[in-house]
């Protein structure tokens, strides 16, 4: 019977990706709202991983910010995966257990497939690599198996035609006993065309020293890989498709799913219907029985059950929806609470505002929370009737029951029950509108002369 050993982990991640053509390091564009060194660092965890370290280039910060509190080390040079996993020894120097060694531009590895790796490492083999078999294997290395073990790794360079014949392939990612893993790096030699030191050399090096070489099987699609933005859309593709499935597996309807983009971390209860074209950013969650209608974007946001949103609307971070709230087309919530039943159903803002239970929000309805220096907050309360094209400007607040009446700019407190008016007199000018356009005809004719 196999004993679990402790599970660290170094992923490879100095790439620069020039042909993202982009400045930010390749393993930090992002999937489903997330850096894709992200995905395959939360994918890790879950099967144990409690000490990983993440290699980097030079002057990749953002890459030690992102994956903190787990450490980075610095591959100066890129020469070689051999010579980047070696540069995590410092960090990893002594450790006894299994050393799982995977790419950060490869986010699509399940959580399945690695607990297969690490599983055939607790049988007896010194080091795993994880293969797959393409539909095409064109210039893939290739796995040489005999007798159940993996023999060698053979480069489609160097591999004669019965080895070009394998259809199974590396993937580049292993599993390592921690104890030997630096020993065998350090045997490893640059000796190449390209003169870089190879990790696929230490398959040899273990089968010199007497030790077991195992391999497992993943699909081809967790193999993707990002090293073009063609090939980003490709991976988000997938990763959307699995976040799709997963959702409806949890009992949502998604009406024409493929039009539905989803955040990583996107949580959303049973009996919700989300119709086309509906965005969602990080950070969202969405009680039972909503309706997300086409064309929304939702981001930080939290929706109560049976609440109603858009079509065309537009939830940013800090909203909160109570329960059977209303946000219809055209209607931005920002920094907001959304009391129970209240319906702001069109071509309205809400910004840095806290509105009560059951008050109704009229079109047009803006708070001017921003004064161009300050930020400040609207206060409205339950059973306010909001006239049409009021403007709050805040900080201000509107008691229970109260009234604004429609055209208003309410710069002051309003009581509640009371009926707030705050809009100029109208006054009639008799006989000015044909005058007004008789004029203007004029004016237009002496143009026409005038050229």
């Amino acid at each position: 019977m196999s004993t679990k050993n402790k599970i660290a982990a170094i992923v490879l991640g100095a790439g620069q990706g020039t042909r993202m053509k982009s400045s930010k390091p390749k393993v930090m564009h992002e999937i489903a709202s997330r850096p894709m060194v992200s995905h395959l660092i939360a994918t890790l965890e879950k099967v144990g991983v409690e000490k990983m370290t993440v290699v980097i280039g030079p002057s990749m910060d953002c890459i030690k910010d992102e994956v903190a509190p787990y450490t980075t080390a610095v591959q100066e040079k890129q020469l070689g995966t051999a010579n980047a996993v070696m540069s995590a020894k410092g960090e990893l120097d002594g450790f006894v257990g299994d050393v799982i060694i995977a790419y950060g531009d490869s986010p699509l590895v399940t959580e399945e497939t690695f607990s297969k790796m690490i599983e055939k490492r607790n049988q007896g083999a010194s080091v795993v690599v994880l293969g797959f078999t393409p539909i095409d294997a064109g210039k893939y290395g290739r796995l040489v198996v005999k007798a159940g073990e993996l023999d060698k790794i053979v480069e489609f360079k160097d591999a004669n035609e019965a080895e070009r014949a394998i259809k199974l392939c590396n993937s580049g990612f292993m599993c390592v006993d921690g104890s030997i893993l630096f020993d065998m790096l350090a045997k490893v030699k640059n000796n190449n065309a390209a003169g870089e030191y190879y990790l696929t050399d230490i398959v040899e090096i273990a089968k010199s020293m007497g030790l077991k070489c195992g391999v497992v099987e993943g699909s081809e699609e967790e193999f993707m890989g990002a090293n073009s933005r063609s090939d980003l859309a490709k991976v988000e593709a997938i990763v959307q498709n699995r976040l799709r499935e997963k959702i409806m597996d949890n009992g949502v309807t998604l009406i024409n799913p493929e039009t539905v983009t989803f955040a990583y971390d996107t949580e959303i209860a049973n009996d919700v219907v989300i119709e086309p074209f509906v965005v969602f950013g990080k950070g969202v969650k969405v009680a039972s029985n909503v309706t997300i209608r086409a064309f929304s974007h939702l981001e930080g946001a939290t929706i109560g059950a049976h609440a109603e949103v858009g079509p065309y609307a537009r939830l940013r971070p800090q909203a909160v929806l109570s329960e059977g709230a209303k946000i219809g087309n055209f209607v931005e919530i920002k920094k907001s609470n959304i009391g129970v039943g209240t319906k702001v159903n069109h071509l309205t803002y809400i910004g840095d505002a806290d509105v009560g239970d059951k008050t109704n929000v009229g079109a047009g309805t803006i708070t001017c929370n921003y004064d161009g220096y300050n930020k400040s907050r609207t206060i409205i309360g339950k059973d306010v009737f909001v006239g049409s094209n009021t403007c709050f400007v805040a900080p201000v607040t509107v008691g229970d029951g109260a009234m604004t009446g429609a055209g208003s700019v309410i710069t002051s407190n309003v009581n509640s029950d009371a009926l707030a008016i705050s809009r100029a007199k109208q006054r009639d000018i008799d006989g000015f509108a044909p005058k007004f356009r008789a004029e203007k005809k004029a004016e237009k004719e002496a143009k026409k002369l005038s050229k």
